[in-house]
């Protein structure tokens, strides 16, 4: 028997104007219209934009829907529509039992009442009686590790304790629908650990909507995923490595930054796999597995003795995932020579790294690392290929007997 429908979402679609007093005046004529009960209109008129553009969807209890797009893709307006703060335009929500919403800093919370008075404050809305607020307070107040403060005005909390105690009121309350959005970045590590786990125990019985714009994130707990791009809705599955690989694709990273004392210059780099082949700024197509050689050519200044040089491969998010070194797992060192000029060779075998972008950059450095001659970021790339889809950096093949 399929769990229970908790939220319901049917050609939802919101439009905002860019220009303030436009932005009135429609609001007026709106009215005016509502009230004389004229059909509202559909279309945009001059300024406006889709914020949200029909959205359809239904969770069910158990059920994690992460929801990742750019910043101004609409995700933010979405929440704030399910969590009742603004109305749609059109379309239509159904939502079922207890809502529990952490969509903004603080959102919720009377700044001059205290922590405690919040909790209660929080919980009255939830639906909860003094009764069972009594029965919950202890485990927010230690979930929230803030119980040294919890009889402070909210309005003297750090942001972060802010985070900690709203969390805790969302969570611990165990509400049948949980909405979450990026504050969560704004903790700390430890408490975002925290804050994952008990997302985990709560997906048994809550139908959750989780907003990151961290991936490892959306893979770790989330069981399908939304990409909303300009307000649409351009990928929704239950295959998060796809949804992950599209959010990734939508943005161009590919620009070369030099930085350094420049007592090094980077003049050629050329990389191929198989009889494929590129240089400088380009990428190539990755099977996982291939092996990798690279010919690079750079210049040192002539007072320069030696050099350290490595290669970084970075996943999409940044992260740096290996460092190409020696055979003795140190810098590779270039003895200068009297012209300044080097070409340097090297082979990496049996690629594993996960499907996506990864970006290479170019290290030449002191060999005490107490100099940066020259950092070239995005030399090159790699697209793998991969026909498993994973949150890991690596997938590493083994041999299994049972």
């Amino acid at each position: 028997m399929a769990a229970e429908v908790l939220i319901k979402v049917e050609g939802l679609s919101k439009k905002f104007c860019k220009d303030l007093k436009t932005s009135l005046w429609y609001g007026v004529k709106d009215l005016v219209s509502q009230v004389s009960g004229n059909k509202e209109i559909e279309t945009l008129r001059p300024k406006e934009f889709w914020a949200l553009k029909d959205i359809n969807f239904e969770l069910r209890r158990g059920e994690c829907l992460g929801l990742i797009g750019h910043n101004g893709a609409g995700k933010s307006t979405l929440l704030k529509i399910l969590n009742g703060l603004i109305n749609p335009d059109q379309g239509k929500v159904t939502m079922r039992g207890r809502v529990g919403a952490l969509i903004e800093l603080g959102a919720g919370f009377n700044p001059i009442l205290t922590g405690r008075e919040n909790i209660y404050n929080n919980g009255a809305v939830l639906g909860f009686t003094r009764k069972e607020i009594d029965a919950k307070v202890e485990e927010i107040i230690d979930f929230s590790e803030v119980r040294e403060f919890i009889d402070m005005p909210v309005q003297n909390y750090s942001s972060g304790m802010k985070v900690r105690l709203g969390f805790a009121v969302a969570a611990q309350m165990e509400p049948d629908v949980l909405i979450i959005d990026e504050v969560l970045a704004v903790g700390d590590i430890g408490f975002r650990f925290k804050c994952l786990n008990a997302i985990g125990k709560l997906m048994k019985t809550t139908a959750i909507i989780f907003v990151s714009h961290s991936m490892p994130n959306i893979y770790r707990i989330c069981n399908e995923v939304m990409l909303l791009n300009r307000g649409e809705n351009v990928f929704h599955s239950s295959k998060i490595g796809k949804g992950i690989e599209a959010y990734y694709a939508s943005f161009n990273n590919q620009k070369e930054n030099i930085a350094g004392t420049g007592e090094a210059v980077l003049k050629s780099f050329e990389f191929s796999i198989d009889n494929s082949k590129a240089s400088l700024g380009e990428a190539l197509f990755c099977p996982h597995g291939s092996d990798l050689q690279i010919e690079l050519k750079l210049s040192l200044n002539l007072d320069i003795k030696d050099a350290s040089i490595q290669i970084v491969f970075w996943n999409q998010e940044m992260i740096p995932v290996a460092d190409v070194l020696s055979d003795d797992l140190q810098g590779y060192i270039i003895k200068n020579n009297m012209i300044g000029e080097h070409t340097v060779k090297l082979m990496i075998s049996d690629i594993g790294f996960n499907a996506g972008k990864h970006a290479m950059s170019v290290m030449i450095n002191a060999p005490d690392f107490s100099r940066s001659y020259c950092r070239f970021d995005n030399a090159g790339f790699l697209n793998m290929a991969s026909n498993f889809a994973s949150g890991a950096h690596l997938l590493i093949p083994a041999k299994w007997e049972s």
